[in-house]
């Protein structure tokens, strides 16, 4: 009968430890497509741009790869509309936060009180622009904006007001692009900062009033407070990703222009590439790009951690 028992039980000592390292590699086996797709489609590309700066190359198949080193750097530096694009960029992103932050927050704040019909209508409507697609609406826009026959142009004029160059103007280009970038991003802040909003424990709301706290008091003390981490989270994607957006507008409206007033640092890299077919300044443009934000958002992860406050 011992002979038996140890004879079972062997085995049976010897499966655990494979059947532990089968549980350690299946997270790894499901997490394997999502992997594979990074690697291929974000650090690959990555890498090889990296490689591509080096050199200089038309993209054309028949045309030989030169070295160059450090030149292509040295050269897009000396551009003055390089400076001028990363300018342009600062002032994408410094006027896009009251578009895609401040004014998504009232909006939440202030429509989240009133009756759960009317709350969803204006919400709707808010929330529109962001499902017609960036070119469409860029069409539209143009149709518009057009100083001959835009409706805009029409309607300011029928009230006596005169009408700017909206895209023609190099003093006004950039801001009408930004406008424009803001109107289709509003819904989509106002939509996650009402969902946070919404997620704030009622019972600390209904405490506040109960003490005699004002609509103010409440927003001040309680929903800011609770909203940080949300407004954060806002405020660094519209800082990283904010002159991205913008892409479409600048490409189908002004291309750029007028004297490059309306070019980011995404467009001039996509210049670079396509248009100029320097496909080693472009992948300079991009690695400098991407070492810049890169280093951004490591400072805007650290004001999130340091800064969000969270009820539990």
């Amino acid at each position: 009968m011992t002979t038996i028992t140890a004879s079972t039980t062997a085995p049976a000592a010897t499966s655990r430890p494979r059947q532990a390292r089968r549980r350690g590699y299946l997270p790894w086996l499901y997490l394997s497509p999502a992997i594979a797709t990074f690697l291929l489609w974000i650090y690959w590309p990555l890498i090889d741009a990296f490689r591509l700066s080096f050199y200089e190359w038309n993209m054309l198949a028949t045309s030989p790869m030169t070295f160059v080193g450090w030149t292509n750097y040295l050269n897009i530096f000396s551009l003055p509309k390089f400076w001028q694009a990363l300018r342009n960029t600062g002032i994408y992103v410094v006027g896009l936060l009251p578009l895609a932050v401040l004014l998504p927050l009232a909006i939440a704040i202030f429509t989240a009180d009133l009756p759960a019909r009317s709350r969803n209508i204006y919400r709707a409507m808010i929330f529109v622009p962001m499902i017609v697609a960036p070119v469409v609406a860029a069409v539209l826009w143009r149709w518009l904006l057009d100083p001959g026959h835009g409706m805009v142009f029409v309607t300011l004029k029928a009230m006596g007001i005169m009408a700017p160059r909206f895209l023609q103007d190099p003093k006004i280009a950039i801001w009408t692009i930004i406008v424009l970038t803001g109107w289709k991003l509003i819904g989509f802040s106002t939509l996650i900062l009402s969902a946070a909003n919404a997620n704030i424990n009622p019972s600390l709301i209904e405490a506040a009033r109960m003490d005699g706290a004002s609509r103010w008091a409440i927003i001040r003390d309680i929903r800011l407070p609770l909203l940080s981490s949300t407004i954060l989270f806002l405020v660094m994607m519209t800082i990283l990703l904010g002159a991205q957006w913008s892409f479409s507008y600048i490409n189908v409206l002004t291309g750029g222009g007028p004297l490059g007033a309306t070019t980011n640092i995404y467009y001039l890299l996509w210049d670079f590439g396509f248009s100029s077919l320097s496909v080693g300044w472009s992948s300079a443009a991009a690695v400098v790009l991407f070492i810049g934000f890169g280093m951004l958002a490591y400072v805007l992860f650290w004001l999130i951690d340091r800064f969000s406050f969270y009820d539990n």
